[in-house]
């Protein structure tokens, strides 16, 4: 069974939004550690937006604070992104990732868990 699975991503044009959603498993849920990233194609992949489940802290990255928001259903298992005011410059494949022991943490190294991706693409 996959560990995490996103879903939510597509096309939008510029000033729109989307919400993406990933539903982790129990094993990684409970990891504590919930985060997106977003890889360009001809980029280093980056942290977005990162989620400390027990306490709800968040950490973002600089260019989508204030228009990102991560948030959790621990019922359900699922974190979600909410994008809002999307930008070209936002296109990307989106990943859910699991596990860093320090949290939050945008940096890949320190995560174990990873989805598939979803796809987010952003027309001006």
């Amino acid at each position: 069974a996959q560990e995490l699975v996103e879903s939510g991503g597509g096309s939008v044009q510029a000033g729109g939004s989307l919400r993406l959603s990933c539903a982790a498993s129990s094993i990684t849920y409970s990891t504590y550690c919930m985060s997106w990233f977003r890889q360009a194609p001809g980029k280093e992949r980056e942290g977005v937006a990162s989620l400390y489940t027990p306490s709800g802290d968040t950490h973002y990255l600089a260019s989508v604070k204030g228009r990102f928001t991560i948030s959790q259903d621990n019922a359900k298992n699922m974190v979600y992104l909410q994008m809002n005011s999307l930008k070209p410059e936002d296109t990307a494949m989106y990943y859910c990732a699991a596990g860093a022991k320090s949290c939050p943490s945008l940096s890949d190294a320190s995560y174990n868990y990873w989805g598939q991706g979803t796809q987010v693409t952003v027309s001006s």
